[in-house]
């Protein structure tokens, strides 16, 4: 994940930038840029690579100027090269931006047709033009920050600068964290407090959809709606274990609300928005001529690798094996000739998984792995991987990681499919716009916290909790059930939906909620029925569900949740946020231990 860094006041900024983006390195990246207003025009200072390079370049050219910008970038449009490093810009204003802009493209087509020349193949580049273009035509730069982000949707946190205006910083925030910080006689901006620790103890934190104007003695906050409004200013620890969880009170609450970016940077690793076709890394087997594929991998990474057997069977038509990987390498299946594996890890460094990578190897298999950390052992020892961006994940119950996971193995499904003739070019452009869109509708998932608090309310006197889902669904009940297991020490049960009378049933009782996952679609039928079933038996039916399901299912269930109506290709993710939601606001109403609930580590790496 890109970091931010912003600075007004007084002294040189550029060192204090470099020094405070050497404490986002965490998030990973491959390229930085500093960008400060000197004798009142613009200017920067790029490089490619690690930050010492950057600092290289300042050194041989330095960046004088008491205001500027800084960012770490990890490439997600356009290649890691200085052309695409941030800051993005003209001769009249400077940006800096983490996250995506969804509809980059067709705003690019219409600031070019007015004369934009744009110099770079990066979503950020389109703001930046579309900021210089509302400044050409006589706005200020408060009216044009205000106009433009009306007009980019996505989830992104940004901060510019502006030529002829030494004491001005304007930031903003939508589904990416963003926080000020307060100094004497300057003031600055960074992606979290870690960032700021050096410069500042003292914090505001932007709220979803704020923006703030900076100069060197304070900060003006406004809402969406460009309605003034304050922001608490709190004293935070130095230390960065300390303040990594910004205003969150957990991590886990803090990386359940950077769903948005990191599925927006995950997906435009892979995904083209102006042609919406997928563009994978070189896989290591034939996706014509592969006749089997196996999936193994542990835990969440699992139930995301059941998701991709769902969507990689229907799409591409090859048939998959998912196997929980401690058992696969004790089973010693029967492996195709010309076969290959995809596994499944956030850290790549799983004992079991890594164990069944070695087993598949030793069979010949060719194996591609998704990974969230491209140097882990895993990583190392495939044939060749495709990388989630998800960032550093502290909290112990894997949450952003596990969507970044489906994001990634979506695409895979779709390539496979395009690769193998049995999904059209119309049909790939309809699934990767539906991915497209996912930031924004997790966002507005992420939005359901108080309506997902309420039935937390009720879940958390439970001592039992059944969670039933269909298709690509029951592998997210599975999630839910698991979430909740993990860390709020409930006992819980996912289940295929249709399976229900074939056993669990005889567990429903008036104790005992049901959640059911059951969007509207060609499967809503038969689980709407499943859970009268339960009802009729005194089950108390919980859902998530989206518009036109709620209004049957609102009939008899006791709480219904209302998701964005998206297609059957897209709802495991959105579905998945939401079980994750409600794990999280159970576990912090039973007053447990949210990012490191007892028995269990963050990456198992012993057997």
């Amino acid at each position: 994940m890109c970091g931010i860094v912003g600075l007004v006041g007084r002294g040189e900024a550029a060192p204090r930038i470099l020094d405070a983006l050497r404490r986002l390195e965490y998030r990973g990246y491959d390229s930085a840029g500093i960008a400060t207003l000197v004798d009142g025009r613009i200017d920067r200072r790029r490089a490619e690579g690690k930050l010492f390079n950057l600092a290289n370049v300042l050194g041989a050219d330095p960046l004088p100027g008491s205001l500027g910008i800084g960012h770490t970038r990890w490439a997600t449009h356009g290649a890691p090269t200085e052309r695409n490093a941030h800051p993005h810009g003209t001769a009249r204003v400077a940006v800096v931006h983490n996250g995506i802009i969804e509809n980059h493209a067709e705003l690019k087509r219409e600031l070019q047709a007015l004369g934009q020349v744009f110099e770079t193949e990066t979503d950020t580049e389109t703001f930046a033009r579309l900021m210089d273009q509302l400044l050409q035509e006589g706005s200020t730069p408060e009216q044009a920050a205000a106009a433009a982000l009306k007009r980019v949707h996505g989830a992104f946190a940004l901060a510019m600068i502006f030529a002829g205006h030494p004491n001005l910083l304007i930031c903003a925030r939508q589904g990416a964290p963003l926080a000020v910080g307060f100094g004497e006689g300057e003031m600055f901006v960074g992606s979290d407090a870690l960032a700021l620790a050096p410069l500042t103890r003292q914090i505001a934190y932007l709220e979803e959809g704020d923006w703030a104007v900076l100069d060197d003695r304070s900060a003006r906050f406004f809402d969406v709606a460009d309605r003034p409004v304050e922001r608490q200013v709190r004293l935070t620890a130095v230390s960065g274990a300390a303040t990594g969880k910004g205003n969150y009170r957990h991590f886990m609450e803090k990386e359940l609300h950077e769903h948005p970016v990191v599925l927006g940077d995950t997906l435009t690793q892979y995904l083209e928005p102006t042609s919406r076709r997928v563009t994978l890394p070189p896989l290591p087997f034939d996706p014509v001529t592969v006749p089997r594929l196996t999936m193994t991998a542990c835990g969440s990474a699992f139930l995301a690798a059941m998701v991709g057997r769902y969507w990689i069977e229907r799409l591409a038509r090859i048939p998959v094996d998912a196997d929980v990987a401690s058992e696969f390498r004790y089973r010693d299946p029967p492996l195709a000739d010309g076969g290959a594996a995809i596994l499944v890890s956030q850290s790549g460094e799983t004992a079991d998984t890594m164990a069944a990578l070695r087993l598949l190897r030793e069979h010949r298999q060719k194996v591609l792995s998704v990974v969230n950390v491209a140097e882990s052992s895993m990583a190392r020892e495939s044939d060749a991987t495709v990388l989630t961006v998800a960032g550093p994940e502290i909290g112990v119950a894997s949450t952003k990681a596990f969507t970044a996971q489906l994001a990634v193995l979506a695409c895979i499904a779709i390539g496979l499919g395009r690769a193998r003739g049995h999904v059209s070019a119309t049909d790939e452009a309809k699934l990767t716009m539906a991915l497209l869109e996912l930031p924004s509708n997790a966002a507005l998932v992420l939005d359901q916290d108080a309506e997902i608090r309420a039935m937390a309310d009720e879940v958390a006197k439970a001592r039992d909790v059944m969670f039933l889902g269909r298709g690509t669904l029951f592998p997210i009940a599975m999630e839910g059930a698991l979430k909740l297991k993990e860390i709020s020490y409930i006992h819980a049960e996912g289940y295929a939906a249709g399976e229900m009378k074939h056993g669990p049933i005889a567990l429903i009782d008036g104790a005992v909620p049901v959640i059911s996952l059951c969007p509207s679609g060609p499967l809503f039928e038969k689980t709407a029925s499943n859970l009268q079933e339960a009802a009729a038996r005194g089950g108390r039916i919980m859902a998530f569900t989206d518009d036109l399901g709620a209004e049957r299912l609102s009939a008899f269930a006791e709480r219904v949740v209302v998701l964005p109506r998206v297609g059957a290709f897209a709802a495991p993710v959105l579905h998945a946020i939401a079980v994750q939601l409600l794990a999280y606001q159970v576990a912090v109403l039973k007053g447990g231990d949210v990012d490191q609930p007892r028995n269990l580590a963050k990456s198992v790496t012993v057997e």
